[in-house]
């Protein structure tokens, strides 16, 4: 897990590098959704996939189940 404190966006990942989600900083419709599905405030994540050809969408595990995020999406989840 990485423990820099520096914080970036989940879609800055690489496959099997893990964080923890700090916020969500998308619109109330996204923010609302990745809540729900387990994106909050100190989840562990990991990008289990990256999908050919153009790394859209990332597979990312959160709690014990994996989403399949696009890359827009996974830029509004911020990560240390």
């Amino acid at each position: 897990m990485q423990s820099s404190g520096t914080e970036r966006a989940l879609s800055q990942l690489r496959v099997g590098e893990r964080a923890v989600v700090e916020r969500i900083d998308a619109a109330d419709l996204l923010a609302r959704r990745l809540l729900e599905i387990g994106f909050f405030p100190g989840a562990l994540v990991e990008i289990v996939a990256a999908m050919w050809p153009d790394d859209d969408p990332l597979a990312v595990r959160v709690g014990g189940a994996t989403f399949a995020l696009r890359r827009r999406e996974a830029d509004q989840v911020m990560v240390s």
